[in-house]
């Protein structure tokens, strides 16, 4: 067991860390307010019916599960979609994923406080919109408003999902989390899935996995914020970009986060998604290639977009065109689709 009992919310070490919100998580108050953010436009799926028939019933055995500490978690769904890249998916049981919601709707608004704020993926008021408006408020301060060469480094973790730790995971969760009944818990959770290879991955699919992730990946945030120093760094998921006026800053950090994501995290940078070039150049970051004073449509994206409007031109999919298209400089396109 890697989590230990111990005494209640306290400052150890300069900061507050968790304790006792295991009947936080657990309580039939928290369960319920779970089950209806759950089942937010889910209503009409088979699975989510067929739990809701017997909704008390279902929620207070899951509640005496988890208070006995029988509570297993139930194997997952395994199903594959293409966004644009084929993913794998792992879908949990709605038992399950109504407790993955339990488990957010507590420990978030903790861990949020312990991200850098420059981390963007799946954190309320962040979002890849916020994220790209931050590249481009740094790229203008590191080029003088495009009056000097602004080199940017680009890159990507290989397998990223696949590839956490999940003993690394726990006793990081651990540094938070001094309370025995809240690691049970986290443990069932993580462990209930592995990418085969034993001790690794976490489901794409599954809330926890999203907040998971980011506080794996806070470690990471840390050392490039606190211990490298680095003022002009974005991250989103497993992508990260680092802007400086200089490229041999560029090649000099490569190696220092290569050793960290190695040695601290087991991760590896993807080799053909890493690249240090000029924003002149045009750096793709989050569907869009972004340029000194424009940025343009990834191809593929553009493609995607083109092949689905094609095949639905209703009110929500022109009202969905707008939205993306409005983020960026995209008149052609918008003339040749009749926006």
């Amino acid at each position: 067991m890697i989590f230990s009992r111990t005494g209640n919310i306290r400052a150890g070490g300069g900061r507050k860390r968790l304790h006792d919100v295991f009947h936080s998580i657990i309580s039939l108050e928290n369960l319920l307010a779970a089950y209806e953010e759950f089942v937010r436009g889910k209503r009409n799926r088979a699975d989510v019916q067929l739990f809701g028939l017997h909704l008390m019933d279902n929620i207070l055995a899951l509640h005496q599960e988890l208070k006995n500490k029988t509570y297993t978690h139930s194997t997952y769904e395994a199903f594959h979609i293409s966004d644009p890249k084929p993913r794998s998916i792992h879908k949990a049981s709605v038992r399950d994923r109504l407790l993955h919601h339990a488990i957010y709707r507590i420990l978030y608004p903790y861990f949020d406080t312990k991200f850098i704020h420059d981390s963007y993926s799946c954190r309320l008021n962040k979002g890849t919109h916020r994220a790209m408006n931050r590249f481009k408020a740094f790229t203008r301060k590191v080029s003088k408003n495009t009056t000097k060469t602004c080199w940017v480094l680009k890159c990507d973790i290989r397998k990223f999902f696949a590839s956490i730790d999940q003993e690394i995971l726990l006793k990081i969760l651990k540094k938070h989390i001094q309370d025995e009944d809240t690691g049970w818990l986290l443990e069932r959770i993580v462990q209930s899935f592995h990418s085969g290879v034993e001790g690794k991955g976490l489901p794409l699919g599954n809330l926890t996995s999203q907040l998971l992730v980011n506080i794996y990946m806070n470690e990471f945030d840390q050392f490039i914020k606190h211990k490298l120093k680095i003022k002009y760094y974005i991250r989103y998921a497993d992508d990260f970009v680092v802007t400086s006026i200089y490229r041999s800053d560029m090649e000099e950090l490569v190696s220092k986060i290569e050793s960290f994501l190695k040695e601290e995290l087991k991760l590896e940078l993807h080799p053909d998604k890493l690249f240090i070039k000029t924003l002149a150049s045009g750096v793709d970051f989050l569907g869009w290639v972004h340029f000194p004073d424009h940025r343009v449509l990834r191809t593929v994206t553009k493609r995607k977009m083109l092949k689905k409007f094609s095949c639905d031109v209703s009110k929500e999919s022109v009202a969905s065109c707008r939205g993306l298209l409005g983020h960026g400089n995209s008149y052609k396109l918008r003339k040749r689709i009749m926006l």
